[in-house]
């Protein structure tokens, strides 16, 4: 994310919600929500409220939590693996870098009840960022939580999804949702199609402590922008937290080559298995360096890079991405530094002529740094549902430098 843009954004929600005297909650600062996104945002908010003379109670509710402290969780067999995940073990757990719990909308209610204008949370759920205010001051769970997860993404339940957001009215039997652009518009369709992004079940949602039930909701339009949603049921379950994890995995370097030779385009199969094998074979005798110490994948761009299926027409051109990774970056860059003059003239067959490929830059490899997977895709039982988060309220604007 970029701090200009983002700073643009917040000041605006800032001002109207100075002028509109109205609760402002932004959920997954830094968008992992991790502590330090967390206080990356409050540093931006607090810059703001100098430079347009605001005073605001700012609650900051923290979400990421020390791999070692959800050991006794683990241990009373609490967490939960979500397919395909496997059942996490504390090696796997002790491996992430980072933790993030998915807040439900409790810990933001709290905030806003103990007196805060602005919440910036950590990892929380998209629905819960919206959810909270409605369900604190008494709202249906099932009006709240289905009006929350239609308007998640703005104006993607609308007719023209770049026209802006759109305004939700929730009440004791459904709620209605319309685009904040007069020349936009919601539909039955656009509305009840939202269910599906971000969601393996087209009638059930799932959320900390609740799961949504959308499959008698009736979908009806008021006017040509306007929707009525009615009949979508809540029930309550036992309560948990998603966890997401990552840690590093290594370093990684890339060299990116182009290729534009028709006869070696007509078998780049066979010649991308040539190719693997001599540089292997090269970085073992060569380097000496054992094939457990790296990897060396290849992406062939223009040749079913993005998928393993096989296809029957011949490229036209191919820019392939040779990504080598390692335990160091030193270790990776030297392997892709190997690679680079073979990269550039390896032909297809033996006794062909040494052909010359391009790199479209000087140095060829580019160091992309230590590189990360996702370790956790798991939930957590918890007694409450504040068990995995903090909260710190300040006050900010004119009266912080007091």
């Amino acid at each position: 994310m970029t701090r200009r843009a983002t700073k643009r954004d917040l000041r605006q929600l800032m001002l109207a919600r100075d002028r509109l005297q109205i609760p402002l909650l932004v959920g997954s600062c830094g968008t992992c929500g991790t502590d330090s996104g967390v206080d990356w945002m409050a540093d931006i908010a607090r810059e703001i409220a100098r430079e347009e003379g605001l005073t605001a109670r700012l609650a900051l509710v923290y979400s990421q939590q020390r791999p070692s402290d959800l050991l006794p969780l683990l241990d009373a067999g609490k967490v939960t693996p979500l397919e395909p995940a496997l059942p996490l073990t504390h090696e796997r757990l002790l491996e992430c870098d980072n933790v993030v719990g998915l807040l439900g909308y409790e810990p933001l209610a709290d905030a806003i009840t103990g007196g805060a204008d602005i919440v910036l949370s950590g990892r929380t759920t998209d629905t819960a960022v919206l959810a909270a205010v409605p369900l604190m001051r008494g709202f249906p769970a099932s009006a709240s939580w289905h009006a929350a997860k239609t308007a998640e993404c703005g104006g993607l339940c609308t007719v023209q999804t770049r026209l802006g957001g759109v305004m939700l009215t929730i009440d004791a039997e459904g709620f209605e949702i319309e685009p904040l652009h007069a020349d936009n518009r919601c539909t039955p369709y656009t509305v009840s199609a939202h269910l599906l992004y971000e969601n393996s079940d087209p009638f059930r949602l799932k959320e900390p402590g609740v799961i949504l039930d959308a499959s008698e909701a009736q979908y009806d339009a008021i006017d040509e922008r306007v929707v009525r949603v009615t009949g979508s049921l809540a029930k309550a379950m036992p309560y948990t937290l998603k966890l997401e994890g990552s840690g590093g995995t290594g370093y990684r370097t890339m060299v990116f080559s182009a290729i534009a030779d028709p006869k070696l385009l007509a078998r780049v199969d066979e010649w991308l298995g040539n190719l693997e094998a001599y540089l292997r074979a090269g970085i073992t005798s060569v380097l000496e360096v054992d094939a457990q110490d790296y990897d060396l994948e290849f992406r062939a761009y223009g040749h079913n890079a993005l998928t393993s299926s096989s296809s029957v027409a011949t490229p036209h051109e191919v820019g392939l991405m040779t990504l080598v990774s390692a335990v160091t970056q030193e270790l990776a860059t030297e392997i892709a530094r190997y690679c680079n003059p073979i990269l550039l003239h390896f032909p297809l067959n033996h006794d062909d002529p040494m052909p010359s490929f391009a790199f479209p830059f000087s140095p060829a490899e580019v160091e992309l740094g230590r590189q990360y997977e996702f370790k956790l895709n798991h939930v957590v039982q918890l007694d409450r549902p504040d068990q995995l988060s903090r909260t710190v309220i300040e006050v900010i604007g004119e009266s912080d430098n007091d």
